[in-house]
């Protein structure tokens, strides 16, 4: 099937609806016009019957008939009850032989009443429209009907013209505003074509000042934008989680080589290399369960698992397990929750489990030399925020806006008590947006940084 530009399209609707409306003028002013005129008239004499209703009783009565009837080139009537004409203005229109009429309409005993006759003398057509004013006093006004059909001819002449002239400019115009419009799109075609090839430093510019146009200009600007720092963020993660997977594969390598190499009989030292090997595939099992993880919950396919429990339990539990293992490198952590003896919530436990475990694991990463991390609850009026604080060197302002962004810990200069996989922020972002709970962090250069996020009472 042939596909049409969108030049072409605006230039053939422009121009057949042009041409619809040089139809439109010559049926109504050529075919309709007698209709029309006929019409037009009729209103004239039934409007003027109402004007002389309401001024019957006016002493200068009959000096407004002969200047209503010399304007309007209409002939006014007054009879009595028997047909007898008490008064007429003098107009070639009043030549009627119209006495039959008028005792029809008397005796009809009708308010008004509008005919169609034939002029006796020139055989042309008449409207005659009669009001009754009082028991004893009728009005007459009648107009005729003037042949049109040299007026139609004349008329039928110069639409041609126009039209001529009307359908060569609307051809011109037509094609100047398809131009108009279509340029910046298939500029803006073109653009997106390029970006398609994956050239994303392209930029798009429709050179136009329509607003729909410059909002979907910016629209797909803001587009290659993102799609420039998902790029970036690709090409991060794959060099990351290449680095991460390369470091602990050679070294299960080299150590599993040393087992091969030294003497079987040396227990301790290959108990050393075989836990050495243990804590690399742990740090690669992390790696692939951090992206397992972070693909379900970003595209929606981890649904959630909500139940009510606990929520200061919970992070007992988990502060509790974590002191265990960071003691040995004089870490600590800190739980205070005040007079908040329980927090009942309704949320996936799992999930809320893993927010702490991410953001504990990171506190630590990044405290300072008092190696201490404080996780706080605190009561409010809405809400609960609940709050992990560290005592680090802080984060820049125009950084926190990537703070959550995959590997971001790749971009410090941080000190590990565990490894990381730079995806524990990213999670915490996605399970706490599905959870549809506010978060943030707040930070201070040389103070430290408080990640934080609220679940509202009512939830």
């Amino acid at each position: 099937m042939m596909k049409n530009k969108l030049s072409t399209k605006i230039f053939i609707y422009l121009a057949i609806f042009s041409l619809f409306i040089l139809i439109f003028l010559f049926f109504f002013q050529v075919i309709f016009i007698d209709t029309f005129y006929e019409w037009t008239k009729t209103r004239t004499v039934q409007n003027l019957s109402k004007d002389i209703l309401v001024t019957e009783k006016d002493s200068s009565l009959y000096e407004k008939l002969d200047r209503v009837s010399y304007s309007e080139n209409v002939c006014i009537e007054l009879t009595n009850s028997n047909g007898d004409n008490l008064y007429s203005t003098y107009s070639s229109n009043c030549n009627l032989r119209s006495k039959s009429v008028k005792k029809d309409f008397i005796n009809s005993n009708k308010e008004s009443k509008t005919y169609n006759l034939i002029n006796n003398f020139t055989r042309g057509k008449n409207i005659m429209s009669a009001t009754k004013l009082s028991d004893n006093l009728y009005i007459f006004i009648s107009t005729s009907l003037m042949p049109l059909d040299s007026t139609t001819n004349i008329i039928e002449q110069q639409l041609i013209i126009v039209s001529i002239v009307v359908l060569i400019l609307s051809i011109v115009v037509a094609y100047f505003i398809s131009k108009r419009l279509s340029d910046p799109i298939i500029e803006i075609s073109k653009a997106a074509k390029l970006i398609s090839k994956g050239k994303l430093k392209t930029s798009f510019d429709s050179g136009s000042d329509i607003k729909e146009l410059v909002d979907l200009t910016k629209a797909l600007n803001d587009m290659k934008e993102e799609l420039s720092k998902t790029e970036e963020l690709q090409k991060d993660l794959m060099a990351n989680v290449s680095h991460d997977l390369k470091t602990p594969l050679t070294m299960i390598k080299a150590y599993a080589e040393l087992i091969l190499d030294i003497n079987i009989n040396d227990k301790e030292k290959c108990k050393s290399n075989l836990n050495i090997i243990i804590e690399e595939v742990n740090r690669l099992n992390n790696l692939v369960n951090d992206i397992l993880t972070l693909t379900k919950v970003e595209n929606d396919l981890d649904k959630l698992d909500i139940s009510n429990f606990d929520l200061i339990k919970l992070i007992e539990k988990i502060v509790k397990h974590h002191n265990i293992y960071v003691i040995k490198d004089c870490y600590s952590i800190e739980f205070i929750h005040d007079d908040i003896k329980t927090l009942k919530i309704d949320a996936d436990k799992k999930k809320i489990e893993q927010v702490i475990y991410n953001l504990l694991n990171n506190a630590l990463n990044y405290t300072g030399s008092d190696k201490k991390v404080i996780i706080k609850v605190v009561k409010n009026d809405k809400d609960y925020t609940i709050m992990v604080i560290d005592s680090g060197k802080g984060i820049d302002q125009k950084e926190i806006d990537h703070i959550f962004d995959k590997y971001y810990r790749s971009k410090k200069n941080h000190k590990r008590y565990v490894y990381g996989t730079g995806l524990g922020l990213s999670i915490v972002k996605n399970i706490l947006l599905l959870h549809n709970f506010e978060y943030g962090v707040k930070s201070t250069k040389t103070k430290g940084t408080t990640f934080y996020f609220k679940i509202k009472k009512d939830l």
